[in-house]
């Protein structure tokens, strides 16, 4: 990361987190919705494009399919009937938007898993995030943040820990960049989200949750971020977009925290049965 580009990431973030946080706080639970349904519909855009480069009308197929989804699990989202129908219909109709957009018929099977992961993919990370702000009560916004630090902190402590200690890499062949030192600087830094999250904005976050979450969160979303990047690599293209200054695309953007809020909101979830 140049340092041209870092600075154009920190101004971005400035400009970026009075609005965001000011929404979350100070919104209603449908507005943050709504911007999360925005950014979901970009984020499905940038993947399809990926997947779809020469078919327009599956792209914006893969786009309505993720809104799809995201307004199943906001309407439906705590009916285990509803979220069963969408499990099982959706490999059905991504098939039937392959059979009527068939196209090469050596890629038509990847086309129609990618139309089935999609959807549960983009629609399904960023909607946890709508959901976590709406069903944690008092507290769903600073869930929320807890996830986006989880996310944030991961990759600046990545950055900076891999660019000062790094040395032997940690998956070459899907992100050349990225080292073990700077895994484990991420992994310390979700832990200090976790504790700035218990002692500041969340006091109802028991410690030991707290950095257990961020162990597990913070682990599994630079997993999340390896995985976009193989996404990428495999079609070989450096961003998903270029819609955010200084950080690429939506999905280059929210890569680890589709895991993180959704790590997130099944802690709440399941510690409030």
């Amino acid at each position: 990361m140049a340092a041209s580009n870092l600075a154009m990431r920190f101004i971005t973030a400035v400009v970026a987190a009075p609005v965001l946080l000011s929404l979350l706080y100070f919104g209603p639970a449908w507005g943050w919705a709504a911007l999360v349904a925005a950014a979901s519909a970009i984020g499905a855009l940038e993947f399809f494009a990926m997947t779809h480069p020469d078919d327009r009308a599956s792209r914006f197929a893969g786009v309505a399919l993720t809104l799809a989804v995201l307004g199943v699990l906001w309407r439906f989202g705590g009916s285990p009937s509803a979220l069963l129908a969408l499990i099982f219909l959706l490999p059905f109709v991504a098939m039937l938007v392959t059979l009527t957009r068939l196209g090469e018929m050596r890629t038509a099977a990847l086309r129609v898993l990618a139309m089935t992961y999609g959807p549960l993919y983009v629609g399904g990370g960023l909607g946890a995030l709508a959901l976590l702000r709406r069903d944690a009560g008092a507290d769903g916004p600073s869930f929320v943040v807890l996830a986006l630090f989880f996310s944030w902190f991961s990759d600046t402590g990545a950055y900076f820990a891999g660019r000062f200690l790094g040395r032997r890499k940690l998956y070459e062949a899907v992100s050349p960049k990225k080292t073990v030192a700077g895994a484990v600087g991420g992994l310390l830094a979700a832990v200090l989200g976790a504790l700035l999250a218990h002692f500041w904005f969340l006091r109802s976050l028991p410690l030991v949750d707290g950095l257990a979450l961020a162990i597990v969160a913070g682990g599994l979303g630079q997993a999340g971020d390896l995985g976009e990047s193989l996404f990428k690599r495999s079609f070989g293209i450096k961003d998903s977009g270029g819609i955010v200054p200084g950080h690429g695309g939506i999905l280059d953007r929210v890569d680890a925290l589709l895991v993180t809020g959704t790590i997130t909101y099944l802690y709440v979830l399941w510690s409030r049965m």
